[in-house]
């Protein structure tokens, strides 16, 4: 139960109906990764504090905010209602260490494009560690499948 001690806000920016039809589909999960990127860094702007981005660095979070937060933002096309949150074994290990700075901000509702419209929930502290003591660990192995092999393979679908 979210009580009066517990460390989660959400908000809606406006009362924009949730679908799971993406009025935008041809945009790819990174342009939605990247939309909730830039939501993000203006969230923190407003509130006075300067995050910046540190994908493909290393680090347990997409952003690091200047006042110490590490901020690890999942973006969902549509709506997140109802959704697993996939978290790498690092960013469960600096949610267990750092439980006041390690925040996992839910943007969702991105693909319908106006981000007045998207979602918000910061998840962090004691909210946060009880999500983890239901994490489900699982292994998997990402394999490349880059642009020039999936535009060769759709170019040739139904000539074989």
């Amino acid at each position: 139960m979210v009580g009066p001690n517990s460390h989660v806000s959400a908000f809606r920016v406006t009362l924009a109906p949730m679908t799971d039809e993406p009025s935008n589909p041809r945009m790819s999960n990174r342009a939605v990764e990247d939309a909730a990127i830039v939501f993000v860094i203006a969230y923190e702007l407003e509130r006075g504090r300067v995050a910046s981005d540190s994908r493909g660095r290393g680090a347990a979070g997409d952003l690091e905010s200047d006042d110490g937060r590490v901020i690890e933002v999942k973006a969902y096309g549509g709506s997140a209602r109802g959704t697993d949150l996939w978290l790498e074994t690092r960013q469960v290990e600096e949610a267990e260490t750092n439980p006041d700075g390690f925040h996992v901000y839910v943007v969702d509702n991105v693909r319908q494009g106006d981000p007045a419209a998207y979602g918000f929930i910061d998840l962090h502290g004691d909210v946060l560690a009880r999500l983890l003591q239901r994490a489900k660990p699982q292994s998997y192995v990402t394999v490349p499948f880059p642009v020039a092999v999936y535009d060769a393979a759709t170019a040739n679908a139904g000539r074989e």
